[in-house]
């Protein structure tokens, strides 16, 4: 284990304060490669043993195996690769697949004051969670609990409260929608709307913006589009680490005579230069050029430079005509006459100087766009995780919308999303607002929805730190880690009675708890799911009718799941390894367990029934969920189906049937002299908050990750050189928060930028910094100031 710095940062949430001085070297100029392979080969064999990692690998994201727990880029619709999976996929699976094991003796050994001061790499590889676990009041090791009495716990405690608005349920993207479907379920017939989720996070800003600019709150594009789109925008993203399988679509459309535009802050090499892993020549060294085109925006600039964009293509049609499709417009959109007026309205200086781009990139930008009839917009978090974030999503529709580039083959909007069912998540119904079929969920189970929306992630951190909420229950995910404010959602985790994690892997989350607290360890992907290790009363393998296109059968028989990719499409899921212990339940039937105790003779749910047979849920979600008809049927075809989505047929679903144009002043930066923007980002070696390792691949970073990017003159004028350690503090109305000891890198980013990884950065995003309309925490505009470490 590393030397560390003793500090109280941990008792406050944050990771522990390496010693050690990072390593800075040359970033490559390719992506994936060789290197990629080499490093796919010595995470899972290391981790599973070559036979269990060729099993593994060789059914993951194939038609009959199951879905990868990494991202949720979609799998190819007709052949797919042998190796249908990326560098980053592979270590999701053989963290889940891993040998090591967090047992029992494990827990025994180690204290959680001890386990505090371990790094987050440290704590994903002590194994998988093997048996329910409880940290009594007062305790200092988790201790092995019984399932039964683990659920009569949650019992209780909420069966206690004063009202179920005291209690809320967070939800990560990694949880199958038949998991989603009856969580919700049980949470509203427990009372409450408290059902916060990753999306709160991520994506929420792209649901609130896009529902009202074109009536769905998803994209609006297949893989297949890909295909045909003559342009690509890649924007605030970086598919390289984030998304990697990605790159062969993108390099496909380039091979096609696609043109890639970049908008980032960063120049990644993700979207540089690719080098195919499965390509021959690609092991030998070949590679694709990718970006044609890189727009190196100031952090939220977007609004300023597609502003920039659209304003010349205004003035180019004012000139020659024909540069946007008026019928369109006309016909099928609302509010372009106020919309255009903004644009004429608005100075190319103040264009230029905050977008950060120069008129002439902006102009070629214009270029693409103008010639292009087939384009697809792609964002990630670069654009929703800022004060105006719903501003930035609505912008890129009024983009698509100038030219009608939503509802034809090869063009459409495309926020990416993370976690490999986070969509499916809120399609099922999680979701601290009551969904549209609200009303025939209460008919089909009998039982009165509550109307009142609920919390979302941010209101239940507030909710949880003024004593509001007093039980957590997490599905999933590491909610303190991902959280903003990791002090404030420390405090907050603290003064709750009780905190349950539904988990596989330990992470820093199990270790700041309530008063009293549960890890109830669960199935991954990767594993058999037949109930003889999981059933509710340890029953034997399940004997169930299965409906298919072709008939039943019957007979014992592995139950699977379904997941929604980040493009609508629904598919099942089903693992092939035996699972890492005897003790494992699925999530399926730790939701029913609860819901069973906790609910009693108030719910008429055939919990058991439902926790046994999946069949059972799917036909539930069918009558209920639009688009769901024939759920079973549909679900078992080959590769799946696509949910229901107007605009992506080319209908709006918006109140008035059209498409709305919503302008959008551009944000102005007021820095004082000493201050910056910061933006948190990821590592090559971590996904989300689960930290695989301390090296940065493609930014040149290794053996670290407490180190600040900044440009070289913004280095200079605070006095500092490349290498110095720094604290890092932020300000946000009138209030400050610091990270200490973080290593200043010169790194090519617009001045008075700067960027740095989370979970280390989070304790710098206040509480109060959200998205208007989204409440989404703004994770990327954090002002700060650097001061050199005493």
């Amino acid at each position: 284990m590393a030397e560390r710095v003793n500090s109280p940062e941990t008792r406050g949430g944050e990771p522990p304060i390496d010693v050690g001085t990072p390593v800075v070297g040359a970033k490559p100029h390719v992506a994936t490669g060789i290197r990629a392979v080499l490093k796919t080969v010595q995470v899972t064999v290391g981790a599973m043993g070559i036979g269990r990692a060729v099993k593994t690998l060789s059914i993951v994201n194939q038609l009959d195996g199951f879905d990868c727990p990494s991202c949720a880029w979609p799998d190819p619709e007709d052949k797919r690769a042998a190796a249908e999976f990326c560098e980053n996929g592979a270590k999701a699976i053989a963290s889940e697949a891993t040998r090591a094991r967090a047992d029992a003796g494990f827990f025994a050994k180690h204290s959680v004051e001890e386990l505090l001061g371990w790094s987050d790499a440290e704590l994903e590889k002590a194994g998988r969670l093997v048996h329910p676990m409880v940290l009594r009041a007062g305790g200092t090791h988790y201790e092995p609990i019984a399932w039964s009495e683990a659920f009569a716990v949650i019992a209780r405690e909420l069966n206690a409260l004063a009202s179920p608005n005291e209690a809320t349920f967070y939800t990560s993207g990694r949880t199958s929608n038949e998991a989603a479907f009856l969580w919700q379920l049980f949470v509203r017939q427990l009372g409450t709307n408290n059902l916060p989720d990753c999306s709160n996070m991520c994506h929420e800003s792209s649901g609130t913006g896009l529902t009202e600019s074109i009536g769905i709150g998803k994209g609006t594009v297949t893989i297949e589009d890909f295909q045909k789109a003559d342009s690509i925008w890649i924007i605030g993203q970086n598919p390289g680490t984030n998304h990697p399988r990605m790159l062969t679509s993108l390099v496909g459309a380039k091979r096609d005579g696609c043109i890639i535009v970049s908008v980032n802050p960063l120049r990644e090499v993700g979207v540089e230069r690719f080098s195919h892993p499965q390509e021959v020549l690609g092991l030998l060294g070949k590679s694709t050029e990718l970006a044609s085109l890189f727009a190196r925006v100031r952090i939220n600039g977007d609004i300023a430079f597609f502003k920039g964009v659209m304003k010349e293509m205004l003035e180019e049609d004012g000139r020659r005509g024909g540069v946007i499709d008026r019928k369109f417009i006309e016909g099928r959109t609302e509010g372009f006459g106020a919309f255009a007026a903004d644009l004429r309205a608005e100075s190319w200086d103040v264009i230029v100087e905050q977008s950060g781009v120069s008129r002439e990139v902006i102009s070629a930008a214009a270029a693409v766009a103008m010639k292009s009839e087939r384009m697809i917009l792609c964002w990630a978090m670069g654009i929703t995780q800022h004060a105006n974030a719903v501003g930035n999503v609505q912008t890129l529709a009024n983009f698509a919308l100038l030219r009608g580039q939503i509802g034809r083959p090869g063009a459409g909007l495309c926020p990416v999303r993370g976690h490999s069912n986070v969509q499916g998540d809120r399609t099922m119904g999680v979701w601290e607002k009551v969904p549209a079929w609200g009303g025939k969920l209460g008919e089909e189970f009998g039982f009165v929805v509550p109307r009142e929306s609920g919390l979302d992630v941010v209101g239940s951190i507030r909710g949880m730190h003024e004593g509001r909420v007093k039980v957590f229950l997490g599905m999933g995910g590491n909610f303190l880690s991902a959280s903003p404010d990791t002090h404030y959602t420390a405090e907050a985790m603290r003064i709750c009675s009780l905190t349950v994690q539904v988990s596989t892997k330990l992470n820093r989350g199990h270790l700041v708890t309530g008063r009293s607290a549960l890890i109830l360890p669960c199935l991954g992907r990767t594993e058999i799911d037949v109930g003889r290790w999981s059933g509710l009363q340890a029953a034997p393998a399940v004997r169930s009718e299965q409906r298919t296109a072709g008939g039943t059968f019957s007979g014992d028989t592995a139950r699977f799941v379904s997941v929604e990719d980040s493009m609508g499409k629904v598919h099942a899921s089903k693992g092939v390894l035996e699972p890492a212990s005897e003790h494992l339940k699925s999530e399926v039937e730790i939701v029913c367990g609860m819901a069973r105790l906790t609910l009693g003779a108030r719910s008429s749910v055939e919990w058991e029934k439902m926790g046994a047979d999946y069949d059972l849920i799917r036909e539930r979600i069918g009558r209920i969920v639009p688009g769901f008809e024939r759920y079973n049927e549909r679900v078992r075809e080959k590769g799946g189906f696509y949910v229901l989505n107007g605009p992506k047929e080319g209908t709006f679903t918006t109140p008035s049937g059209k498409a709305k144009f919503v302008a959008h002043a551009i944000p102005r930066w007021n820095l004082a002299a000493d201050e910056l923007v910061l933006m948190t980002i990821r590592t090559h070696d971590q996904f989300n908050t689960t930290v695989y390792g301390e090296d940065d691949r493609y930014r040149g970073i290794s053996r670290g990750r407490r180190v600040i990017f900044m440009n070289a003159g913004d280095i200079a004028q605070r006095g500092l050189k490349a290498g110095d350690r720094v604290d890092v503090i932020s300000r946000f109305a009138g209030e400050e928060r610091a990270a200490k000891s973080f290593m200043v890198v010169e790194y090519d980013i617009p001045p008075k930028c700067a960027a740095g990884y989370f979970p280390e950065m989070n304790v710098l995003v206040p509480i109060g910094a959200v998205s208007a309309g989204s409440n989404q925490p703004a994770s990327k505009s954090v002002v700060v100031v650097v001061k050199k470490s005493v």
